[in-house]
């Protein structure tokens, strides 16, 4: 018994050592194959990428993300945001069109900052932290050509709901101008919702109330970036128009008072191609008290061969998901953006890697979905039927897309391509 008792704790204790080593090489394996990522090496160039340009001081991200001291306690915060996919914001289907402007991560890159996390979050040498990404302070178009600005104050309320402002400031351009960049500056950025930027014409042409797109200059709200022309193309503001902000401002608590302001910059080289603003849209739905999914539908028909060089679709709280679809004129269709969830807080334009290539007589069809239920959180109302309107409580249906026309000149070779008059 004794032998045996012996022999037992003889193999017990063999078996422990083995363990102990085993664990020992498996360390030393990992070690080799690699260490854990640490934010100086690893996560800090990933947010230099994907996250600094909101996640810095003076920007509209709720922190920053530019020091290991500023992120090790959002850590976990950023792991489920980035996982879930939440963050960097990005609502496009992935299935449906390939986009310039596309923030989301690579599947490694979130790899590894799940991995950090998971790992306890190291800073590692501070030495491997990478120079810190040099952004454009004050106008991210550079220095504009001319700046307009609000004529004067306007005093937001510290509470209730504003009416949308209008502010209108005569251009005195006394010749046609061509803009290949226009950027819009909130003055008091904590009650400034969004600015849209409008062009009057003289006579008053380039009313929006006709057509919801048409003298729509460009925009400021969460998500956006300046309007910046590709080149040889710009938008037209003819001699003696007027430029108009649409003002949405939200009390934040304490009066506040806001002069907003609009950069623009002056094509220096010939344009070829003058980009419109449109839309498809609708302003005669109702939503019904309670509709979990309600849907509307709007279309627009090319009346020329044209380019697409951006969509942004629009709507408000209510807002699910958005859809645009061409119909050609040889019968086929096919989706050219497709985003599921909308997010009324982060409005995007997309723009496409290539502009979409549409035949005349195409038919660019939208098609929106609104949950006007309590099961949607955002709802200020469920129990109230919605229609359209200015207010954030109430709705809009707004398909806006830049386009230019083909000249005819380049038909022909636009149409080799296959992609025109199938």
């Amino acid at each position: 018994m004794r032998i045996r008792s012996t022999g037992v704790m003889f193999f017990c204790g063999f078996a422990v050592i083995m363990m102990i080593a085993a664990n020992i090489n498996d360390g030393r394996a990992k070690a080799s194959s690699g260490a854990a990522p640490t934010f100086s090496k690893d996560i800090a160039p990933i947010f230099a990428k994907n996250c600094m340009s909101c996640h810095r001081p003076g920007e509209i991200a709720p922190m920053s993300l530019m020091t290991y001291k500023e992120v090790r306690p959002w850590a976990r915060s950023i792991r489920e945001k980035v996982v879930g996919k939440e963050m960097p914001p990005w609502h496009a289907d992935p299935n449906y069109g390939e986009w310039a402007n596309d923030r989301r991560m690579t599947d490694k890159e979130i790899e590894t900052i799940a991995a950090w996390v998971d790992g306890g979050a190291p800073e590692g040498n501070p030495k491997d932290m990478p120079p810190a990404p040099k952004f454009t302070t004050g106008w991210q178009i550079g220095d504009p050509d001319i700046i307009f600005q609000m004529p004067e104050e306007y005093t937001v309320p510290a509470e209730g709901a504003v009416a949308y402002q209008y502010f209108t400031v005569p251009s005195n351009f006394t010749e046609d101008k061509y803009i290949v960049a226009m950027e819009a500056r909130a003055g008091a950025l904590d009650v400034v919702h969004h600015i849209v930027i409008y062009v009057r014409e003289p006579g008053g042409g380039g009313s929006q109330r006709g057509d919801i797109g048409a003298g729509l200059l460009g925009a400021l709200s969460p998500g956006m970036t300046p309007f910046i022309a590709q080149p040889g193309t710009a938008k037209l503001i003819k001699a003696g128009s007027n430029i108009v902000f649409q003002m949405h401002y939200t009390p934040s608590g304490k009066e506040t008072k806001d002069r907003s302001l609009v950069g623009l910059k002056f094509a220096k080289a010939p344009v070829d191609q003058v980009i419109t603003t449109t839309a498809a849209w609708d302003a005669r739905f109702t939503i019904p008290p309670g509709a979990a999914n309600h849907e509307v539908k709007a279309s627009w028909v090319a009346q020329d061969d044209i380019l697409i060089w951006s969509l942004m679709p629009h709507m408000h709280l209510r807002g699910k998901d958005y859809l645009y679809r061409a119909t050609y004129p040889d019968g086929r269709s096919e989706i050219l953006l497709s985003v599921p969830r909308y997010d009324f807080g982060w409005q995007v334009y997309y723009y496409p890697k290539k502009p979409i290539r549409i035949p005349k007589g195409t038919k660019i069809e939208t098609i929106a979905h609104y949950d006007n239920s309590s099961r949607n959180p955002q709802n200020p109302d469920p129990g109230r039927a919605v229609g359209f309107g200015e207010q954030t409580w109430e709705e809009m249906m707004n398909g806006f897309f830049d386009y230019t026309v083909v000249k005819k000149s380049n038909t022909r070779a636009t149409a080799s391509s296959g992609e025109f008059l199938k």
